[in-house]
């Protein structure tokens, strides 16, 4: 392939790129709804609020709803197996994602261990950043240093968590019947993930049989990267606004 055929085809995927991250900035900049991962329908708060016992089947619905409605977490996780070809791999990571995630969920309830969900939900916007970064070798390429993955993701699980917490503690929940409505919720969330990991992980494996997975790579990690961006930029404006 001559120097003139390979510039046009690199121009050509650089557009299609461009195109499609103007499309994003401009669909969030449009529809701020969009931006907040954790809005709950107000038929869902409705009957969240208006609950009296315990509702083990509808809490745990919810939260498989919101695990997979939640893109937010659902970005990272895409982050976090891109480049994991081995099963054993992804359940090692998605189990630290797990524990993370569960702890701070529960204790967040539980404990009424509170925060502003802005600036939890900006810290998880950062955590799709990282791992975009990441998976881009920017660490190594510009800073000289490659973090602990298996501890970032642990951490940044630990906030994915808080943010559900966070966004539980808004609600005024009946406290008859409140331990299993919870634990309901978080198992229902990660029976939410592991049906949209399952999605993923075939839609990765199908892409990885073609020739051009290594190669557009880099810019479907630079639009991740970017998704996190307007995550937290989203995020702080709404804290900056409640000041």
């Amino acid at each position: 392939m001559s120097t003139q055929s390979r510039f046009r085809n690199r121009f050509r995927r650089w557009t299609a790129g461009a195109v499609l991250l103007f499309s994003v900035v401009i669909l969030v900049s449009l529809v701020p709804d969009v931006a907040s991962a954790h809005n709950v329908s107000s038929r869902d708060a409705s009957f969240v609020e208006s609950n009296k016992g315990v509702a083990i089947p509808a809490f745990m619905y919810l939260g498989a709803k919101h695990m997979v409605t939640g893109y937010d977490h659902l970005l990272f996780l895409v982050g976090v197996i891109f480049f994991l070809y081995r099963l054993k791999d992804v359940v090692l990571y998605v189990s630290l994602f797990t524990i993370g995630h569960s702890l701070t969920l529960l204790a967040g309830v539980f404990g009424n261990i509170q925060a502003n969900s802005h600036i939890v939900d900006a810290i998880i916007g950062f955590s799709v950043v990282y791992k975009a970064f990441d998976n881009m070798d920017g660490f190594k390429r510009f800073l000289g240093f490659e973090p602990n993955t298996k501890v970032a993701v642990l951490i940044f699980g630990l906030f994915h968590g808080f943010g559900l917490a966070t966004k539980l503690q808004e609600f005024t929940l009946a406290k008859e019947g409140l331990v299993a409505n919870i634990i309901s919720f978080n198992v229902g969330v990660e029976i939410g993930q592991c049906l949209a990991l399952t999605a993923v992980l075939i839609a990765l494996s199908v892409w990885r049989r073609r020739p051009g997975f290594l190669e557009h790579s880099f810019m479907t990690n630079t639009l991740l990267m970017v998704g996190g961006f307007v995550l937290v930029g989203y995020q702080l404006a709404g804290y900056w606004m409640e000041q």
